[in-house]
Parts: C-alpha cells; structure tokens; sequence
C-alpha cells in the first residue's frame, strides 16, 4: 500500500493563472476517466431499476402511497446513517470502500431480479430489498461524493461535478428507455439483472485506478466528537447553511418525479411503462443540458444563484405540472430538468469548494443528509397527494413549496446581510451574470 506521504497534495489554485472552461477537461485525469466511463454504465443500470420498480409497485398494489412507502424506505436510511457514512469517509480509504459498497448494491439488485424473473416476487420483498438498498447507500453516497475531489484535485472539482451530473443524466436518459422496451418485451425482472450486471462496469474501474496518481484528502484519526465537530462546522458557516437548507426544501418536496411521473403516465394520460419512461426522458434531457452548462463554471456558485435556481426550478415544475396533454407535459419537462440539474449541481459545487479538505466526508454526508434525507418524508406526502387529489396536484404543490421556501431564505438572507427587499433581486441578478 503506497504511503499517503508519497501520494501528490491537492495542487493550490494559482490565481495569476487563467482558468481552463475547456468543458470536458476534468477527463484529461486517467482515474477519473475510468470513474466517469464505470460510471455511465452503471447509472443506466440504476435508472433501469428505479422505472423497473417504480412498475413493479403500482403493478402489484396500484398504489401511489404504496410506491411513496417503498421510496421512502430506500432513501429513509440515509437519514439516520448518512452522517455516520460522512465518518467513514473521512477516514478510510475511499476507493476501497466504494468497491465494497458497489458490490453490496449488485448483489442486492441481482436478488430482486431473481425473485421478479421467477414469479414469486411480493410487495413486502420490494419493501425489505428496498431497505437494504437504502442502508448501502448510505454509506456509499457520502464516500462517492467526496471521493470526486481525489481523482482530480481541487482546481478541476467543479468540472468533475458537472461532468458526473452529466453521466448521471445521460444515464437517466438511457436507463429508462431501455427499461421501457425491456419491460414491454420482457418483464420488469430482467430490468434489475441488467442493474446488477452494469456494476461490474465501475468495480473494473475502481480496481484499475492508479492509486499514485490520486489526491487523497489527509485521513482523519478516530477519535471522540468527530459527528459533533462536523455539525458545528455547518452551523457556524451561513453559506454552508444556506445551500443545505434550500436543498433540502427541493429534495423532499420538488424532486418526486419517480413518483409524480409515474402517476402521471398511468392515472392521468392512461400510458404504460414506455410512457413513463419517456416523462423520465424528458425531464433528463433538460438535466443533461444542465448538467453541460453546470461543467463550464469555474467559480463557487453564490447564495444569490442558488435562490436564483431554486425560484426558477419551482415555477418551471408548477407550469409543467399544469400542461393539459402528454405531450406538452413531456416538453415542460425539459425545462424543469435543466433547471432541477441547475441548482442541484450548484448546491453540491457551492458545499464542496467551500470546505475544508479534512471535514469534505462529514459535510458532505450532511449535505446528501439534507438533499436525501427529506425523501422519507416528502415521497409518501407526494404519493397520498397525487392518489387523493390527483398527480397534478402533486407536482404542482411540490413546486410551489420551493418557490415559496427559495423567497423566505432570500428575505432572511437579506436580513443578515443588511440587504433592502428592493435591493435584493439586482443583487441577485448581477451574481446570477458573474456565476
């Protein structure tokens, strides 16, 4: 095992030197070309699973709540041990983690696909396979997200942050359309084998890195207060608390559309699972444009952008919510996609570049705590909203809720920072043009 000692240090940004916005250049690094290329494979793996069970649910109970209950088991661990995965993170040896967790996902993907080909698959199977998706994620997301930094250093993070959304989008491109023609030709089973097949793209990644080429983060020793000393940090960083909170209003209750799209292809424009898919396309279509704009930022985005994005991604969701036809929902979801990728990409660059490289795991993990976390709560609300009142009203509300906490942040934000109201938007405006 080469010594940290011996392995390059994040190189300091030289701010005499002019910025590259070449917008792939974070793949110049090798480790992260590995990284992105597993990556893509295996995401398409994920999104195929994510329709596939989504499918599965309302075939076997029809239930909105019943599909807000399974989404809020698989995300419902990284609330009680997202913080604890930021632990491990810190430290431990990243990238030997990450094999042991992406291992743990295949299997638990390969299990459900199993019982789903053989016939015998029940609700409350989905339900327990769901759970222990969720508590290997836990772990996983924190260390993946902070692992990021380490294949190519500090001066390409927000490069690597757009290009990792943009794989994670053309994945939500790819996935769900394939998963729609798999399940129309044979059964949402197989959709999950493929799932637990495309893992060993990013495990073959991970173990041809080289491991002298990374930029490992200086690991943290075990000791006392290391949870408490990470939830201190954010509460004395207002910006840090700013980005936390506006994500975590968006993650709970704007980004449901496993849920609201789901219900929207099957109860209001009476589609199967191909039309599901294609909502799903749609609204990754935008996140992929998104995604590509995000990776030209060279700057950490301001408070200002981030109240920006979150404002225009609540009203571009109500407006796609209202669209009379499938069609023109499909369209609006464009839109909503780029700017969903907008502020998420924004909120995760914001947090990442502006901690310090010892606490990124602990931070991290509170972020996705914030940005996952919230799932528990908003997917069942979401679910018994759109099986009531109707999916539209799902949607709706969920954009409505981000348009409104986005202005009540703003104002307080203003407040601490001795702002006017009438002052405000200008000021917003000029850091949206700088961002």
């Amino acid at each position: 095992m080469t010594s940290v000692a011996s392995r390059p240090t994040l190189p300091p940004s030289d701010p005499a030197t002019a910025p590259d916005r070449g917008v792939f250049r974070a793949l110049r690094t090798r480790n992260f070309r590995l990284y992105a290329g597993g990556q893509l494979v295996s995401l398409t793996g994920t999104w195929m699973q994510r329709v596939a069970q989504d499918w599965l649910v309302l075939e076997l109970t029809n239930s909105g709540t019943a599909l807000g209950i399974v989404t809020a088991l698989q995300f419902g661990p990284q609330l009680v041990l997202g913080v604890w995965g930021g632990v491990v993170a810190d430290r431990g040896d990243k990238r030997r983690i990450l094999l042991g967790t992406q291992t743990g996902l295949a299997i638990v993907a390969l299990a459900l696909g199993v019982l789903d080909v053989a016939g015998v698959v029940a609700y409350w199977q989905v339900l327990v396979l769901a759970l222990a998706l969720g508590l290997v994620t836990a772990i996983d997301t924190p260390v993946r997200q902070s692992f990021v930094v380490e294949m190519v250093g500090r001066d390409d993070l927000a490069n690597a942050v757009g290009i990792n959304s943009t794989i994670f989008n053309t994945g939500r491109i790819l996935g769900p359309a394939a998963a729609g023609v798999m399940i129309s030709a044979v059964g949402t089973g197989w959709a999950f084998v493929a799932n637990a097949c495309s893992s060993i793209a990013v495990l073959a990644a991970l173990a041809l890195m080289r491991r002298d080429e990374l930029f490992p983060s200086p690991a943290v020793e075990r000791g006392p207060g290391q949870l408490r000393e990470g939830f201190a940090y954010v509460r004395a960083r207002a910006d840090l608390m700013l980005a936390m909170v506006l994500i975590f209003v968006v993650g709970t209750f704007g980004l449901n559309f496993q849920i609201t799209s789901a219900l929207l292809a099957k109860d209001v424009f009476h589609r199967g699972a191909s039309g599901y898919g294609l909502l799903s396309t749609s609204l990754a279509v935008g996140a992929v444009v998104g995604a590509v704009l995000a990776a030209r930022r060279v700057r950490r985005p301001s408070p200002g952008f981030l109240l920006l994005a979150v404002t225009g991604f609540g009203t571009a969701e109500i407006v796609s919510g209202l669209m009379p036809t499938f069609l023109l929902t499909a369209l609006l979801l464009v839109p909503t996609g780029l700017a969903m990728l907008t502020i998420t990409t924004a909120a995760n660059s914001s947090v990442q570049l502006g901690v310090s490289p010892t606490m990124r795991g602990r931070v991290m993990a509170l972020y996705l705590v914030c940005f996952l976390g919230g799932t528990p709560l908003g997917a069942p609300i979401m679910g018994w909203i759109g099986e009531t009142a109707g999916p539209r009203w799902a949607v709706v509300g969920g954009g409505l809720v981000c348009v409104l906490s986005a202005l009540i942040v703003a104002v307080v934000h203003a407040r601490q920072r001795g702002i006017g109201a009438v002052e405000l938007p200008a000021r917003a405006a000029a850091r949206l043009r700088h961002a």
